[in-house]
């Protein structure tokens, strides 16, 4: 009998289904697990599931019966994907679940600032619809996204599916090659996407490379004073280098679903630019629609009854 623990199963709503396998198993769910737990709850467990609880080396190390990680994500960054191929210790991931959840929250947030949807809702809050005494009011600017070139720092699905919405709406998607290298065909140059865009948006994985690839050397490229909206991953940009470059007017506005760490502490910069009328910080909720958590567990079903096959489904190790 296989034992299948989920270290961090309150990472999806209560109301999706986990299909169970077919096969002989005990499946036990923990709602969250801090670090120093992960060892003692993965104990004697074959199949591990994983959102967001890291599996570092050491932890790999101490759980030797281990046959797999199934992360019930997309991003891979929690897991040792070299300690867990030295181990013998398989890994997966769930693909496309997202593909509509995540662009329609890009294109919610590129509205709510291009529209001021939400400082205009605060002021008939608090009564200034009234005060106006008028039909309408204008105390914040509203632009329209027709026309507007959207930079898009990834072109994988997501990128792929934001890129068709702009389109619906009269946008210019462009696809930026990766920083340092040259364009290959369908993309621009890093740095003239950065330099002629009035939106950017952040599609790619977190890793070596992309660490901090929006910082204060890119901002100062921003010759457009571009909307950033980032639904990937916190560590693609530089908070503190955001939050300077909102106040020397570098940058229109941001719409952020993704921080480092998350949540955030409450005197970090994320959460000072939270404060911000020209900001919108949601709590990395882009991919969380019913619908696309629903899929993901469907597929998880579909990996781990692959895996018992001994076949191969979503591996990264």
């Amino acid at each position: 009998m296989q034992k299948i623990v989920f270290l961090d199963a309150a990472t999806l709503a209560e109301a999706v289904v986990l299909p169970k396998p077919a096969f002989p198993h005990l499946w036990t769910n923990f709602a969250a697990t801090a670090p120093h737990q992960t060892v003692a709850r993965a104990a004697g467990a074959q199949i591990v599931i994983v959102n967001k609880v890291r599996f570092d080396a050491a932890t790999i190390a101490a759980l030797p019966g281990l046959r797999l990680i199934a992360i019930a994500a997309t991003g891979f960054d929690n897991v040792d994907l070299d300690a867990a191929r030295a181990a013998g210790v398989a890994v997966t991931n769930i693909r496309g679940y997202s593909v509509n959840a995540v662009p329609e929250h890009v294109m919610a947030l590129i509205l709510a600032l291009k529209r001021q949807i939400v400082p205009y809702v605060a002021d008939v809050r608090a009564g200034g619809w009234q005060a106006a005494g008028q039909f309408a009011f204008h105390t914040h600017r509203i632009s329209d996204l027709r026309g507007a070139r959207i930079g898009l720092f990834g072109s994988g699905a997501s990128g792929q599916r934001v890129a068709e919405l702009a389109k619906a709406f009269g946008m210019e998607p462009v696809f930026a090659a990766r920083r340092g290298a040259a364009a290959r065909p369908g993309t621009l140059n890093f740095d003239e996407v950065l330099a002629t865009s009035e939106i950017l948006s952040l599609h790619c994985p977190l890793n070596a490379e992309t660490e901090n690839m929006i910082g204060a050397r890119e901002f100062a490229l921003m010759r457009r004073k571009p909307l950033l909206i980032n639904t990937a991953r916190g560590g693609l940009v530089d908070e503190e280098a955001l939050e300077r470059a909102l106040d020397d007017d570098l940058v229109s506005g941001a719409g952020i679903d993704v921080t480092r760490p998350e949540p955030p502490p409450l005197d970090s910069a994320i959460m000072r630019l939270a404060q911000r009328h020209n900001v919108l910080v949601t709590p990395h909720i882009a991919w969380a629609s019913l619908e696309a958590q629903q899929t993901l567990a469907d597929q998880l079903g579909e990996v781990l009854a692959t895996f018992e096959r001994g076949a191969r489904m979503n591996r990264l190790d």
